[in-house]
């Protein structure tokens, strides 16, 4: 299928590795021109390389990197320097550490805000009024399936997801942007065999004592598809919601996690 976004530019947040960089992926492979922005150089250097190097990315396709931190104002101020116009618009954060509630105080809340609500709002304020101005636009937000199912332990995680969720909700629905062919949905993964995944098994196995196997295969059998989803088939859902296919679909938040959410809606 062609998705009809080739010659299009995508800004992809997080792009060095995981689920960020499975998105910037399956763009570039559409023929995206991609800016790829993420903290960590050689991570960076080498999800670049790799892009350039993909025989199924075509030839001419752009692939740009920004080594920055998204989540300040120093960082967005560096992406936007490179290139201030983007049809196609990745947000993406690390998530916020698990723990106990009680052990929060306010500097820990307002970083996990700020990162994974406030961050989003201020690229999509940068970006949505040029997507309206040229009558295409599509913004999708990397959360969590913890927004539809919070676990109590991502406290942090749950608050600042749930709050952008919401801010979402509206902001997608305003006529002048559904109108213009510009639309905003987030993407939910569940378990995503990514640091991310086994940083958390880690933890399991700190504090049960089970071995990583024992971990790994108990997250697994709790999961309908009984596997871990993998960073490529999620960029190739992002990759059509950003498509000219999915012009219909805004305001939405898309479940990825094999079927390990038991409820309807």
């Amino acid at each position: 299928m062609d998705l009809g976004i080739a010659g299009r530019w995508a800004l992809v947040c997080g792009a060095s590795k995981g689920l960020g960089f499975g998105c910037a992926q399956a763009l570039a492979r559409e023929g995206v021109h991609v800016v790829l922005v993420a903290r960590g150089v050689p991570a960076l250097q080498q999800a670049v390389d790799t892009l350039k190097a993909d025989a199924a990315v075509p030839k001419g396709t752009q692939v740009v990197q920004v080594a920055a931190d998204i989540t300040t104002a120093e960082g967005r101020a560096a992406v936007f320097a490179v290139r201030k116009d983007f049809d196609i618009v990745v947000t993406n954060a690390g998530g916020p550490p698990p723990g106990d509630f009680r052990d929060w105080d306010r500097d820990a809340w307002i970083k996990a805000v700020d990162a994974n609500m406030l961050t989003p709002i201020e690229l999509i304020k940068a970006t949505v009024d040029g997507m309206v101005a040229r009558g295409f636009g599509r913004i999708v937000n990397i959360t969590s399936s913890a927004v539809k199912a919070p676990i109590d332990i991502l406290g942090l995680s749950n608050g600042a997801r749930s709050g952008l969720t919401g801010f979402v909700a509206g902001v997608a629905r305003n006529r002048k942007l559904a109108g213009a062919d510009v639309t905003i949905n987030n993407l939910l993964p569940g378990a995503f065999d990514t640091d991310r995944l086994r940083g958390t098994m880690e933890g399991a196995v700190k504090k049960t004592g089970q071995t990583m196997e024992a971990v790994r295969a108990a997250r697994m059998a709790s999961i309908p598809a009984h596997r871990f989803g993998t960073p490529e088939e999620f960029g190739a859902t992002c990759a059509f919601l950003c498509s000219r296919h999915a012009s219909y679909i805004t305001g939405q938040n898309v479940l990825i996690d094999g079927g390990a959410y038991p409820g309807t809606h």
